[in-house]
């Protein structure tokens, strides 16, 4: 029995996935085909902040752990006092994953993370903002398999961008379709 080969996510974007979405979309060019740029991952501070908790550590652990990469700590740019914003306060931490680890990231994040959220039903279609990139939020982080229920403080959300070369969301919508992204079917109604 010959053994099935197993690819990972960017060399069957290459091989699979990439001829796909050209034959799809009608693309004679294939230095034109929608392709995933960078993948950023964000956690806003603001809920810790407003309660007088400075201590956040264990939200840069839980990105570091999901990510695989060190989070970057995001400060407010201006004072805002509706909010209790101060300039130069740290208010969100994110990380932005490109090449092999965001391969490898959006892999778990179709595969494993999604199958995981209770109650989904799939991925909608108003979650792209008209460039053919797409963003996804998370109530829980716990969803991910890195976090270990046991070890959690308290429960975060994660916010997931997903950036793409797409010129519209048509075609950013080709492309996570073709790779696996579970969207929810269309429902045409009559009126």
């Amino acid at each position: 029995m010959a053994k099935a080969k197993v690819l990972d996510l960017k060399t069957k974007y290459q091989e699979e996935i990439a001829p796909r979405v050209q034959k799809a979309l009608g693309i004679k060019n294939a230095m034109s085909i929608p392709k995933v740029t960078k993948v950023t991952l964000n956690v806003g501070l603001g809920p810790f902040i407003q309660k007088g908790n400075k201590d956040y550590s264990f939200v840069v652990e839980n990105l570091t752990a999901i990510s695989g990469q060190k989070p970057v700590l995001r400060k407010s740019k201006k004072s805002v006092s509706n909010f209790k914003i101060r300039e130069d306060e740290i208010i969100g931490v994110s990380v932005t994953l490109r090449g092999k680890s965001m391969y490898n990231f959006l892999n778990k994040l179709v595969n494993v993370v999604f199958p995981r959220v209770r109650d989904f039903r799939g991925i909608s279609y108003k979650s792209f903002d008209g460039k053919g990139n797409f963003a996804v939020g998370f109530k829980e982080h716990m969803v991910f398999p890195e976090i270990s229920p046991d070890d959690v403080l308290k429960i975060h959300g994660l916010q997931v961008n997903v950036t793409t070369s797409a010129q519209n969301d048509e075609e950013g919508l080709t492309l996570l379709k073709e790779m696996g992204f579970p969207f929810k079917k269309q429902t045409t109604t009559n009126s």
